[in-house]
């Protein structure tokens, strides 16, 4: 512990979370061994005074931390960020993990007090696909406002081992749009075609269905997100299906 201050930021001393739903609890699992935690979350029993390791406390407590996470659906960013500013101090760090970032940052960078830091990051893993450890997962950061950037990929890098990709909003949500955008489309199909065989499988088959399980219990709002919410989706979905009705014409057609 005593080495972390080197990495991030000697001014980093507590960390504080807005929504402590399965992601924010994921993020708290991995944080709470180097840094103190305060969660807020009004649909968490606000009589409980701790969930494990974390402190359950106001907003206006998670708002004095020194770096603040928000970690609630991308649609209830703007509701989030009116309720938190108030409380945050000049030079804090606020810090979203969505699935997107070109909105979400454009609505950090218009919402957030201009003295506060901005850093967008986006964990390419979750609460199912991170069962075995967050080592080696990818994470995309993107710089905002402020010096932090650097000091948290640090963090990220060295301590939590993570795989930082440092990349633009735009960058981001343009490839997220097809490796996210198109695999929880085709999950969601498979979804719905269930039953699907079990015992006759393939190798191909197998590594399919377990893709599909990483994300069928994702909350709606993850997959609305990532459809609705990335600009470059509808593009990638147009492309896809027009793909997919040009193949099943051309098996339709008989010799």
């Amino acid at each position: 512990m005593s080495a972390i201050p080197a990495i991030t930021s000697t001014h980093v001393t507590s960390i504080g979370l807005v929504g402590f739903g399965a992601f924010g609890r994921l993020i708290a699992e991995h944080l709470y061994r180097y840094f103190p935690l305060i969660a807020f979350d009004p649909l968490v029993n606000a009589g409980e005074p701790r969930h494990g390791q974390v402190r359950l406390g106001s907003i206006a407590e998670v708002g004095a931390c020194d770096l603040v996470i928000l970690a609630v659906p991308v649609a209830e960013l703007p509701s989030a960020i009116a309720t938190l500013r108030p409380h945050l101090r000049p030079g804090s760090i606020v810090v979203d993990v969505g699935s997107v970032k070109v909105r979400p940052i454009e609505v950090m960078k218009a919402e957030l007090p201009p003295d506060v830091e901005i850093v967008g990051t986006h964990p390419l893993f979750g609460p199912q696909s991170a069962k075995g450890g967050i080592k080696g997962r990818k994470i995309a950061l993107c710089p905002v406002r402020g010096r932090s950037a650097p000091r948290i990929a640090a963090f990220l890098r060295h301590v939590l081992k993570l795989d930082v990709h440092v990349v633009s909003a735009e960058e981001h949500d343009r490839q997220a749009a097809i490796v996210q955008g198109l695999t929880h489309l085709v999950a969601k199909v498979l979804v719905r075609m269930e039953p699907l065989p079990t015992r006759l499988t393939t190798a191909s088959f197998d590594y399919l269905m377990r893709a599909t399980d990483m994300v069928r219990h994702d909350a709606a709002s993850v997959f609305l997100a990532i459809e609705r919410d990335n600009p470059f989706a509808a593009e990638v979905r147009a492309q896809f299906f027009s793909l997919a009705e040009a193949m099943r014409i051309e098996l339709d057609q008989r010799d």
